[in-house]
């Protein structure tokens, strides 16, 4: 019996002829990530245990972008510990304020993640690099300290479910939906510790930041990973930016899926999700008219130069709604300088929006736009749990850049076809 692109993956790494699901491994890590919230944890163990060395100054990454700019004390204490850890061990792959980004988007964008990588990270949507083919996924702070030193992960091999996307992609539907609407099917827990395995005609002719996306979601539907088997556009992605050597690797015709799901696409609509979990979807159109306090495009999920300029297509030539607060959050400081380069900020800025250096910040309720009590934020993130944005009794209604720049435009949720240009 053949196996399944992850499985593949898995069993390379860990030195075998193949794996199969439920099996315990013992696997080779390619790239080994933290921020500013997870790594000091990892560093603190690390340094406890008397370790005195890192197993690979190269494939190291640490990322502080989830309270950055420093927005108090204890955050710029975190910060500090990294920046301390990644001067004494030399590491490479260092990225701070003025040369960071969102993680998820910076690691792609450098070429520090390629094709057939096992890739862990003290992040839940470490999960964004299976767009590349990857296996990736998010591990545990002392997980992580281990991977320092030893530059291995202990692995439970998952077993895959297939998600088969037939057809064309409506207009201004997006990766976002898609993974809006699978989540909103299966739930919350409906691909747990297994892989969401994205394929079909519509996966096949979707962007790669799209991809991105939905990888990036896998998470919220409680899978290990998400992946899509590397093709043209991946290929076309990495070109000029992946210089390591990569293998791409395919399932095989006859490889196990626990599970099938097939969906039409060009039947699914923008979607948004209403508050307080991801599953709780709904097409745009039904949920039209709510009233909102914020809009915040950004995110790992959906702060890359596509999502801006989806967004500042929308918004051009209109103002932001005067009840509204539209917060937008380019991923990297090279998205940043791309948007600048093509009008999309001075867009923004004439329409009233304010435009943030890349950081997590609201997302997680770290800073750059914390909601207070009864407010309503129309987030282009991936998560949207109680007092996720900040107070307890604040909402948080999950959509796409299109939903969210139409919505900021009218200040209640709007589908794209109402205002769009």
């Amino acid at each position: 019996m053949g196996m399944t692109i992850t499985e593949k993956i898995i069993a390379a790494h860990a030195g075998l002829m193949e794996v199969r699901p439920g099996q315990f491994v013992y696997a080779d890590v390619d790239v080994c990530l933290g921020n500013d919230i997870t790594a000091p944890i990892a560093i603190e163990e690390f340094e406890k245990a008397g370790i005195k060395k890192v197993f690979d100054s190269e494939k190291i990454v640490l990322v502080p972008d989830h309270f950055t700019p420093n927005k108090d004390i204890k955050s710029a204490q975190q910060s500090k510990s990294l920046r301390l850890f990644a001067d004494k061990h030399h590491l490479r792959h260092y990225y701070e304020i003025g040369r960071m980004g969102i993680e998820h988007a910076l690691l792609p964008e450098k070429g520090i993640v390629a094709p057939g990588d096992l890739v862990i990270g003290a992040d839940s949507h470490t999960c964004t690099y299976g767009a590349l083919g990857a296996f990736s996924t998010g591990i545990g702070s002392t997980d992580l300290a281990a991977c320092f030193a030893t530059g291995k992960v202990w692995l439970k091999v998952p077993e895959t479910i297939r998600f088969v996307y037939n057809g064309k992609v409506r207009n201004w539907t997006s990766g976002k939906d898609l993974i809006l609407y699978t989540i909103g099917k299966i739930g919350v827990d409906g691909a747990l510790y297994r892989v969401m395995e994205f394929t079909g005609s519509a996966i096949a002719n979707l962007p790669m930041d799209d991809r991105f996306t939905m990888c990036n979601m896998a998470i919220e539907a409680g899978a290990k990973n998400g992946i899509i088997s590397p093709d043209k556009y991946t290929e076309e992605y990495i070109k000029g930016r992946v210089t390591k050597k990569y293998k791409n690797y395919q399932s095989d015709p006859d490889c196990k899926y626990a599970k099938t799901y097939e969906f039409n696409a060009d039947k699914i609509s923008p979607q948004v999700a209403l508050p307080s979990l991801p599953e709780n979807t709904k097409p745009v159109a039904e949920v039209s008219g709510i009233k909102i306090d914020q809009v915040v495009i950004g995110s790992c999920t959906n702060g890359r130069i596509s999502d801006l300029r989806i967004a500042a297509q929308i918004l051009k030539g209109k103002k932001v709604h005067p009840s509204i607060r539209l917060i937008v959050i380019p991923a990297t400081q090279e998205i940043y300088k791309q948007a600048v380069k093509e009008g999309i900020v001075e867009i923004f800025i004439d329409a009233e929006a304010v435009v943030s250096t890349p950081t997590c910040g609201p997302c997680l309720g770290g800073h750059m736009g914390i909601l207070a009590e009864g407010e309503r934020a129309l987030s282009t993130t991936n998560r949207n749990f109680v007092g996720r944005m900040g107070h307890p009794k604040s909402e948080i209604y999950l959509c796409s850049p299109a939903v969210a720049a139409a919505s900021a435009i009218t200040g209640e949720i709007t589908p794209p076809d109402d205002v769009g240009n």
